[in-house]
């Protein structure tokens, strides 16, 4: 029995597509099932997907070997998405409209390596390294699909790589570091938020700048997470918002396995939250509230009670940095990387700081705590010269010694 589903396209506007059962794989004995895509009208669906039905039942039904890459990838983004986040499906979704740019009404069966290869080389020129890693990693699960489901028998994406830009050794000695403000400037720009904006905004920044949590994980923050008894703030999730759209908020797990952590906050984080929570409050308990309690600690201004947008963040910080008159190129991801930097002039090891910012191992990090603490290594290093040179006046003066005598 064929089931039927509308669809949306960036180009052909609403489609449909069935899906069906064709029967048992005589390998695994397991049901298999195939979908068709692409017609205008529901009865265009019925009746192709009636033409396969007769072919099973008669016995008569062989796989489709004359599927386009845009359709068998559209497949494949189906069955991916019964199994990751959302985040990761929405991901893997962008790269597959990179690669249906390039062989969307190619047959998967008449793409080969070599023609492959010249594809990612193409994208090379316009995609940086990593996102083409991901382009080509997105391409390789597409294959790999393709050959379990007996359309192809071999891999086009096999021996083929991401030929990766090669740094001259100028773009290596300028390569920036990633931006953070100083002291003095996160100082100046979280005034300009206390003075200029609302108490929500102040208390947002500034767990930001004090915990160094990454945006989907201040997002996802509930009162339940916070103990104003230990002082303490536990990260377990991050918040995904699909097309920026506040109301259709996905709470998922952290991004990695070391992103699970309780942040140890100081007094005045605690005391801004209970401020905050006391302002929240006072609006969810007015008689004439709209407000919708999810209990999220930073909640949308427009639809009270759903989770804060990312975009907003971006918007205010903007502005705080005009009025501060701080570097416009920052952004809120740059918080973090200013907690990174001030934790290790403060004199906190890397491994503490990597804890506490739910890192096992990032390089952008160890860049950022190498540049701080460069002077104290210097000092290091003259340290150990100072103790060398003694020694080796001390060898000196006893030689001199020895042959007097």
């Amino acid at each position: 029995m064929a089931s039927f589903k509308k669809y949306k396209t960036k180009t052909k506007g609403e489609l449909w597509l069935f899906k069906i059962d064709v029967g048992k794989d005589p390998l695994t004995g397991e049901r298999k099932t195939t979908t068709k895509r692409g017609f205008a009208t529901k009865p265009e669906a019925r009746l192709a997907a009636a033409d396969i039905e007769r072919e099973v039942a008669n016995g008569l039904y062989t796989p489709d070997n004359n599927i386009t890459f845009s359709e068998f990838a559209q497949e494949w983004l189906e069955d991916y998405g019964k199994s990751v986040k959302v985040s990761t499906l929405d991901l893997r979704s962008r790269m597959v409209d990179v690669l249906d740019k390039k062989l969307g009404a190619l047959k998967v069966k008449d793409i080969n390596r070599k023609l492959y290869q010249s594809i990612l080389d193409d994208l090379g020129a316009t995609y940086a390294d990593n996102s083409l890693s991901i382009i080509h990693s997105t391409g390789k699960l597409i294959f790999k699909k393709a050959i379990q489901d007996e359309i192809i028998k071999r891999d086009p994406t096999e021996h083929t790589k991401v030929t990766r830009k090669k740094k001259t050794v100028e773009e290596l000695e300028d390569e920036e570091l990633p931006k953070f403000m100083e002291k003095e400037e996160l100082a100046s720009f979280l005034f300009a938020v206390k003075e200029s904006m609302k108490h929500q905004d102040y208390t947002l920044f500034l767990m930001l700048a004090y915990t160094g949590m990454r945006i989907g994980e201040l997002l996802a923050l509930k009162w339940k997470d916070v103990s104003f008894e230990e002082h303490t703030v536990n990260i377990t999730k991050t918040c995904y918002l699909p097309k920026h759209n506040t109301l259709n908020f996905i709470l998922l797990p952290p991004k990695t396995k070391s992103s699970k952590r309780e942040i140890v906050v100081d007094l005045l984080i605690i005391s801004e939250l209970k401020k905050h929570k006391f302002h929240q409050n006072t609006i969810k308990n007015h008689p004439a509230s709209p407000f919708k309690d999810h209990d999220f600690i930073f909640t949308s201004e427009r639809v009270l009670g759903y989770p804060y947008n990312k975009s907003t963040i971006e918007y205010k910080m903007k502005k705080a940095l005009l009025i501060s008159g701080n570097n416009q190129d920052l952004s809120p991801h740059s918080l973090r990387h200013s907690h990174c930097s001030l934790l290790a002039e403060a004199g906190v090891g890397l491994t503490e700081i990597m804890e506490r910012l739910g890192h096992e191992d990032d390089q952008v990090t160890k860049r950022v705590y190498l540049h701080v603490t460069k002077t104290k290594r210097l000092d290091a290093s003259n340290k150990f010269s100072a103790l060398m040179e003694d020694a080796v006046k001390m060898r000196s003066k006893s030689n001199i010694t020895n042959k007097m005598s």
